[in-house]
């Protein structure tokens, strides 16, 4: 009898990570009853009492803000990663699977856009259309796709030399089924890690955007608090360190997970 493969500590830790912010997510209702925008006491309130968090410089309860902060930040994240990944899917598998003219156009455009200064041009798309929560992972996801593309394409190519796709292609599979019968099912931890880390990506793209007030201004955003806190961080350290620590737990807990994927496939 074969032993079980042992959960890495880093993977438990990643996974323990993600699924409190889900939980987090998920419950912010009933966890923090309070309207995370709503004045629900004196400003620069210190933690404790009615604020565990405190209060930032408009009476705003932190901990409400930090709750229904993780479900924007989950929720942005999760659609840029996916929608991303499924563009880099397909830019990636067309280009292995189609060496030549198509492979090295589809490459050079995925160059392209790889070498645009990402996060600025975020920022002047939003400032330009506005800070909609669906344009916001709609420009996140159009220019988070190459990286995955690149990878895909090369796990394609490294796989199309193997005796049992010959024996398919020889048999009459199309490239379509090779992709979906073959090649996905040996490349799922690499995307998935690819996943993980284009998630902890969005998530602190969003957060760079409601920290310069190009956010969805009907939603609460971890980077909507560190925003209001750049002013009064010497008078009230509690409204940055709190968003802070929940948006670097949420970030290692995506690199943790995508790290320990990759180490599982080697």
């Amino acid at each position: 009898m074969m032993p079980r493969p042992r959960v890495r500590p880093a993977a438990a830790a990643g996974i323990l990570l993600l699924a409190a912010l889900v939980l987090v997510a998920l419950g912010a209702p009933w966890l923090a009853p309070l309207d995370p925008f709503s004045v629900s006491g004196p400003a620069l309130t210190a933690p404790g009492g009615n604020h565990p968090l405190g209060t930032d410089d408009l009476g705003r309860d932190v901990y409400s803000g930090v709750i229904h902060g993780a479900a924007n930040s989950l929720a942005v994240g999760t659609a840029a990663a996916l929608c991303a990944t499924v563009i880099g899917l397909l830019v990636g598998g067309v280009a292995g699977m189609r060496p030549g003219v198509i492979d090295h156009v589809l490459m050079r455009t995925t160059e392209f856009a790889q070498a645009v200064p990402r996060f600025f041009l975020v920022v002047m798309v939003v400032s330009l259309f506005g800070g909609h929560l669906w344009l916001i992972v709609a420009v996140i996801a159009l220019t988070a796709w190459p990286s995955t593309a690149r990878v895909f394409r090369a796990q394609v190519l490294t796989i199309l030399n193997r005796d049992f796709v010959l024996a398919a292609r020889a048999s009459g599979s199309s490239h379509s089924g090779i992709l979906v019968r073959h090649v996905w099912p040996m490349t799922m931890a690499v995307v998935a890690a690819q996943v993980s880390y284009q998630v902890g990506g969005a998530i602190l793209a969003e957060a760079g955007l409601s920290f310069l007030g190009l956010g969805d201004p009907t939603l609460m955003s971890w980077g909507t608090l560190l925003g209001a806190a750049h002013q009064t961080v010497g008078q009230a350290w509690w409204i940055a360190v709190f968003p802070g620590i929940a948006l670097t737990l949420t970030v290692l807990g995506c690199n943790l997970l995508a790290d320990a994927l990759l180490q599982r496939r080697t």
